[in-house]
């Protein structure tokens, strides 16, 4: 039976391979979906890691139509963060699919404006699915735009039920699932921890 040390040497020897082989350099399209919370609240965080880096954020809100939660209050005092909230809550409680359309449809333009900038290096299209679900927007010609920005500019995009295109079209997949969740048990949303 190996040693650990042997062990965490045989896996060094794999990781290093997998390292030395990965030599492109490319902007990454990701997609955060399921069932499961955290979704945005991870996009998030890698909207923290870039301005880290020095990136430009262009960060587009597709079905939240509040604008009093933590993440926007703390991102919108970032320089390098353009901060745009563009639905109009969610569609139980609009039940107006016209205008939840022509929001989503105005959230795209905006969206599609960060997307044919090279000098953003972050796009999060947040909730984005969800105007497929409902046919707001035309997902290929989605697809279209996100696979043509530019070549170094990476795109988060979260929201339930992703459509398998979009999947497919993802360098990146997460399928955050949900085992169980303090709502569920009669717990209110929280502020700092749900929005």
């Amino acid at each position: 039976m190996p040693t650990h040390e042997e062990r965490m040497q045989k896996k060094q020897a794999v990781v290093r391979g997998r390292i030395e082989s990965a030599r492109h350099e490319r902007g990454i399209l990701l997609l955060n979906t399921g069932n499961g919370k955290g979704k945005s609240s991870a996009a998030f965080g890698v909207v923290a890691r870039a301005l880290g880096h020095g990136f430009k954020v262009g960060v587009v809100q597709f079905v939240k139509g509040r604008s009093d939660t933590g993440e926007e209050a703390f991102f919108r005092q970032q320089p390098n963060v353009t901060w745009h909230v563009g639905g109009e809550g969610f569609t139980w409680e609009t039940q107006d699919k016209e205008r939840d359309a022509k929001a989503a449809q105005a959230a795209w333009d905006v969206a599609c404006q960060h997307l044919a900038d090279p000098g953003v290096g972050l796009v999060v299209l947040d909730e984005m699915t969800y105007a497929f679900k409902y046919g707001w927007l035309d997902l290929d010609a989605v697809i279209a735009k996100l696979l043509s920005r530019p070549a170094m500019q990476h795109v988060i995009v979260t929201g339930r039920a992703a459509p398998q295109a979009l999947r497919d079209a993802a360098d990146t997949v997460s399928d955050i699932g949900m085992e169980k969740h303090a709502f569920q048990a009669g717990v209110k949303a929280m502020p700092g921890l749900e929005w």
